[in-house]
């Protein structure tokens, strides 16, 4: 049995609003995130992802109101993350209507809350966020090859995409299943906002080097682009922001045009 594909829409929030921005910098409005988390689940969004962007950095939880909101509008599994320390903050946020819950920036400082959350919750409930970037200053053992044969290796960043941790990419996502995450949403920074496609090479060494379910995530600027990132990585699932958010394209006209080209959807 072929497995179907997921389209997902993400919200990032900041100060109530939803916004984009380009490497994860030059935020621009794009909503209210409750109309348009209706609209995502009423167009036949598989999922829906809500990014508290700037709770780890502001040192604050996720703004549970809104949440809760959201979650009262949509009828598909429902991902938060943002701000995430510690056990109380994950129960918070399922408590008032998420399904799973994202974390990043404390799992990097603290990886052992990975296993406290899958001891209590489950490991389907917890994701992990990892945001990378390429770096091309060469750590021992630690190169790929781009695509003009240079070499680099992918860098994790926390704190909404501000603060370098050294960590290689591929070793914390293989350390993350180990300790329980349950799903990993893949975020390339160095493609975030630029529409011009996903980071094939980083989903697919992720999704290479772990067993569960991998999101990809940054660079999406048309359907086609989650064609690509389908047909050439086994990833489970695409998420988008931009194309959704300023209508250029509808979660349905998506995933009708992921069908015609022979993508498993769920329509």
């Amino acid at each position: 049995m072929t497995l179907t594909k997921r389209v997902i829409p993400c919200l990032d929030v900041k100060n109530g609003r939803v916004v984009k921005g380009l490497h994860f910098k030059s935020i621009k409005d794009a909503g209210d995130p409750v109309e348009l988390a209706k609209q995502y689940s009423d167009e036949g969004a598989d999922e829906l992802v809500f990014l508290d962007i700037t709770a780890s950095e502001e040192q604050r939880e996720t703004i549970k109101n809104l949440v809760k909101k959201v979650a009262s509008v949509i009828n598909i599994p429902f991902t938060v993350g943002g701000g995430v320390k510690t056990v109380e903050d994950a129960r918070n946020i399922l408590l008032n209507g998420a399904d799973k819950v994202g974390i990043n920036t404390g799992a990097v400082k603290n990886p052992k809350i990975l296993e406290e959350l899958m001891n209590i919750f489950g490991r389907q409930c917890v994701v992990l966020a990892l945001d990378a970037k390429r770096n091309y200053e060469l750590k021992e053992n630690v190169n790929a090859l781009d695509e003009n044969g240079k070499k680099f290796w992918f860098e994790v960043f926390i704190y909404g995409g501000k603060q370098e941790t050294g960590l290689d990419a591929i070793n914390w996502a293989k350390q993350a299943q180990k300790l329980g995450a349950g799903e990993i949403l893949l975020t390339s920074i160095d493609k975030d906002g630029t529409k011009d496609g996903y980071d094939i090479l980083l989903t697919k060494k992720i999704v290479e080097s772990t067993t569960i379910p991998v999101i990809a995530s940054g660079g999406c600027g048309k359907p086609e682009d989650m064609v690509k990132v389908f047909k050439e990585t086994d990833v489970d699932a695409a998420l988008a922001a931009s194309i959704f958010h300023f209508q250029t394209h509808g979660v349905k006209s998506v995933k009708m045009h992921l069908k015609n080209k022979q993508i498993p959807v769920r329509l």
